[in-house]
């Protein structure tokens, strides 16, 4: 006989859908860090970066015909690159002063282990420069595992055209910045009949050398600070628009003081860069 039952159909109902999930940071593990853990990896990555440094360092020290007679020392006599670039320009632009007169500046040690120690601080200084990428990348790594995975590949470009810019600012400051000023306060002189000469000492000459270097290589990196803080909200492409007459100053402030010389072509020539950085930054501002 036939069941008179009504046929029951089973049927699988999801109770809790799965709700879609936003993006996920594949490479954080399930244990939260805590903070001696984040402390511990933070010291990890200083240690990394200060190794990359002196490695850097051993190598300009160990280059020191290189690093001083051909690089350093080189802008202090008239037969240097730029300025005979500069003679070209100006006998091809009938504009004679931008031709420098012959010159070569005597630098002097009065210490006795001057040259000696000269030589180790100018190995970290250059050794720092050599390896800015290195520790920038090694910081890059400590907070790559808080950032989400589209936020990573942006942090990656900024890394890469953050390096770019460092470097370009370290090479205006060398072919541009650094010979100018040089030629300027190196060859002036308050009488006429030279009764007072110059006599730079080494330590001053190398020091002005590594400000100007770090210094322009840092306002370079202009460009990603801004692009940084416009992906936050911070800026716009609109405020910085519309207060471009006072960014102008600032910067006209800023070359004056990266270029202690009374000579308006040298600090117009700091200036130039240092504006184009500004219009590049508000050409890549999210909005």
């Amino acid at each position: 006989m036939e069941s008179n039952k009504p046929e029951v159909i089973e049927q699988n109902i999801i109770v809790n859908p799965p709700k879609p999930q936003g993006p996920k940071k594949p490479d954080i593990s399930e244990k939260e860090m805590s903070f001696w853990d984040h402390l511990d990896e933070l010291r990890g990555t200083l240690f990394r970066g200060a190794i990359g440094i002196f490695v850097a360092m051993i190598v300009v020290f160990l280059n020191k015909g290189l690093v001083f007679d051909t690089i350093i020392l080189a802008p202090k006599s008239s037969d240097f690159i730029v300025y005979r670039f500069l003679c070209y320009l100006g006998n091809k632009l009938s504009f004679a002063a931008l031709c420098p007169d012959s010159f070569n500046i005597e630098l002097i040690n009065i210490n006795l282990a001057g040259q000696f120690f000269m030589h180790i601080s100018t190995s970290f200084w250059l050794g720092l420069v050599l390896a800015f990428p290195w520790v920038i990348y090694q910081l890059w790594l400590f907070i790559r595992p808080a950032l989400y995975e589209h936020e990573r590949s942006h942090s990656t470009r900024a890394f890469l055209f953050g390096s770019l810019l460092f470097f370009l600012g370290v090479a205006v400051a060398y072919f541009m910045v650094f010979p100018l000023t040089i030629r300027f306060l190196g060859t002036y002189q308050v009488s006429a009949e030279g009764l007072v000469p110059n006599q730079i000492s080494l330590t001053s000459y190398i020091s002005t050398f590594t400000t100007l270097t770090l210094a322009m290589g840092i306002v370079f990196e202009m460009p990603v600070l801004l692009h940084i803080l416009s992906r936050l909200g911070i800026v716009t492409k609109k405020f910085l628009r519309k207060y471009r007459r006072h960014a102008i100053v600032v910067i006209m402030i800023l070359a004056a003081i990266i270029t202690p010389t009374a000579d308006p072509f040298t600090m117009i020539a700091v200036a130039i860069p240092i504006l184009g950085l500004y219009e590049f930054s508000i050409w890549i501002c999210k909005s």
